[in-house]
């Protein structure tokens, strides 16, 4: 068991979950709002052993110096790689701190929202539609940019509806391909072939520049579905110039324009509310944020 365990920030929990906190803890303190800087978070954290984090703050080397107790911190968010870490799991290993992080408990969110905003364009439901008579997603060419688990389950929702599936990925795979009928083109190649291009990548990965957009063309539809933009945004503003081409995004972060041009833009489609924030993802997350700190407390025998 913790000493002390604080969540620096709101992290999602469902209320079951907070509760079980404190099998787990012999004090638990939850904060309720965002931490403005690093010298509230080292406030708040203070002397427990146990943190919390969600994706809206960054638990940094400074902050790691300032609270020489912590022992674990558990992301409450997606953890792809350590270079798109809110948390330095660099320093925090090297201070024997354990980081645990979890993924895969929105996806499913992701698929939904991407299927319905593509049959709305398609066919012309909302205010604009892609061609001048509505379209199936039958024989619809669709690139699959990053084919983790969010990737493959996208694949699998749209062929399901008659989607014709490619993908690019850094490793084939042969699986996705012979069972799933998904077939892989280097990106040149995809661009080249598909209709419509959906990006499935890690956060900070920045894919997509002038030469990737001419390799896409016109009148095409691009989805980004990373937490972050995959795109270099001079070049996507340049691609939307065209007027024909259309971007989907749920989130402001996911367009990545912090100058808020793009997003009043008549070619960006984004209603700013995460779509893998269900009441469904929210159970996922507890329990996956529940079994991180019980096998930390199991494998070191707290």
């Amino acid at each position: 068991m913790f000493k002390k365990l604080v969540a620096i920030e709101p992290v999602s929990l469902i209320p079951s979950a907070e509760r079980k906190l404190h099998e787990y803890a012999k004090e638990v303190v939850l904060f309720d709002d965002v931490p403005k800087d690093d010298a509230e978070i080292i406030r708040r954290i203070g002397d427990a052993d146990a943190v919390l984090v969600s994706y809206t703050s960054r638990i940094e080397k400074n902050v790691l110096d300032a609270c020489p107790n912590i022992r674990y911190i558990g992301m409450c968010c997606s953890l792809y790689s350590e270079a798109s870490a809110n948390v330095d799991i660099r320093t925090a290993r090297a201070k024997n701190i354990t980081v645990y992080g979890i993924r895969d408990y929105g996806d499913q969110g992701v698929v939904e929202y991407i299927t319905s905003e593509l049959i709305r364009y398609l066919h012309g439901f909302g205010d604009k539609q892609w061609q001048g008579l509505p379209v199936e997603l039958t024989d619809l060419r669709v690139g699959i940019v990053g084919l983790g688990t969010s990737g493959q389950m996208i694949a699998a929702g749209l062929q399901a509806l008659g989607a014709d599936l490619y993908y690019f990925s850094r490793t084939r795979k042969p699986e996705q391909e012979e069972a799933k009928n998904i077939k892989y083109l280097p990106l040149k190649e995809l661009l080249n072939t598909v209709d419509v291009v959906c990006t499935c990548l890690n956060k900070n990965v920045i894919l997509f520049h002038d030469e990737q957009f001419e390799w896409l063309g016109n009148h095409k539809i691009m989805f980004n579905t990373s937490i972050g933009p995959s795109h270099d945004i001079p070049a996507l503003a340049k691609w939307l110039e065209h007027g024909d081409n259309e971007f989907f995004c749920d989130t402001a972060a996911a367009l990545g324009d912090d100058t808020g041009k793009l997003l009043a833009s008549p070619h960006v489609n984004c209603m700013n509310i995460s779509s893998g924030r269900t009441r469904q993802a929210f159970d996922r997350l507890s329990e996956k944020v529940l079994k991180n700190i019980k096998i930390f407390i199991n494998e070191n025998s707290l």
